[in-house]
């Protein structure tokens, strides 16, 4: 008898814990009378509702989305992170890459992956061919701490873009307020390349040799203001070569005189034969090695601007 009232109360024990455990582990519910308990919740789940191609996709779902980091897909279904401008212009803004340089002194070195990372060599004459490429590095968030770029730079079919002059290592929340320039292009130039710069850089490519100084610039296209002017611009690359461009465009592919290449020539469009004194980017070669690397030859610019990291965006 006295086994048989203890294993009772040995069942009525297991029951108490089985219960107690049961309620621990039981999920507590995130939504109450149709509103998230924690709102932060409510608008990542949000964003995974517009899972889309592109900002601009997710923008013209929801006028209302606001500045922030988002899941995009490629047209293969691959899921990754990226930053929408969802403000500037009527917003749909995708960041898809930023040029950083880590070293300016470091002449296509470890690093410069923007032009070249193997040294200057002429038998490399595209470098490590990033801008025609679908190597992908670094992270969203870090794009001012390091180079960056995601697969929509080669997946998103785009019209126009815009550029972001934002200083070194600054947070993403303070990216435009802090930014020394910011512009965009309202001519679509990129229906004509493609629909992104993978396909305009195909076309066109960065590679010493492949062309002239002048006869052969790449495309170029006025510019919006956003943050900054023509004679800001001018005066961040510095007096002495302010002669030797026009600002107020973001140029494509150019050559100096000794046919090496440089990829972007941001907020200016070159009229003389030494680009690489204010674009950036390029192939892996330049006679004079010294203009090697992500920044090429910028001695005379402002170091707020050879210290601010490039973000390009495509709508």
């Amino acid at each position: 008898m006295l086994r048989f009232i203890f294993f009772l109360m040995c069942l009525l024990q297991l029951r108490h814990t089985v219960l107690s455990v049961t309620e621990a582990v039981t999920a507590k519910p995130i939504i109450i009378n149709g509103t998230y308990i924690n709102p932060e919740l409510g608008k990542y789940h949000a964003r995974l509702r517009t899972l889309a191609r592109s900002c601009l996709d997710i923008k013209e779902k929801n006028n209302a989305s606001q500045d922030g980091m988002y899941i995009l897909t490629t047209e293969s279904g691959t899921y990754y992170q990226a930053f929408c401008d969802m403000t500037t212009a009527g917003g749909g803004w995708t960041l898809v890459a930023s040029v950083h340089e880590n070293n300016i002194k470091g002449k296509c070195s470890l690093g410069d992956r923007w032009s070249s990372q193997q040294g200057n060599d002429q038998n490399l004459p595209e470098g490590d061919g990033t801008w025609a490429n679908t190597v992908t590095f670094g992270s969203a968030e870090g794009s001012t701490s390091d180079d960056y770029k995601n697969p929509g730079y080669y997946d998103i079919s785009a019209k126009d873009v815009s550029v972001w002059h934002v200083p070194n290592n600054e947070q993403l929340k303070s990216w435009t307020s802090s930014a020394i320039l910011r512009y965009h292009t309202e001519s679509q130039f990129l229906t004509e390349h493609g629909g992104n710069l993978y396909h305009l850089f195909k076309k066109y490519p960065v590679r010493f040799g492949a062309g002239q100084c002048k006869s052969d610039m790449g495309p170029s296209s006025p510019v919006v203001y956003d943050t900054g002017d023509k004679d800001s611009t001018a005066n961040l690359y510095g007096p002495s070569v302010g002669k030797e461009f026009e600002s107020g465009f973001i140029t494509f592919r150019v050559f100096n005189a000794d046919q090496a290449a440089v990829a972007m020539c941001s907020g200016v469009k070159p009229t003389e034969c030494n680009p690489q004194h204010y674009c950036i980017g390029g192939g892996g070669f330049f006679s004079d090695h010294q203009q090697c690397g992500d920044f090429t030859a910028l001695k005379q610019a402002s170091k707020h601007l050879t210290q601010s990291a490039v973000l390009l965006f495509y709508r």
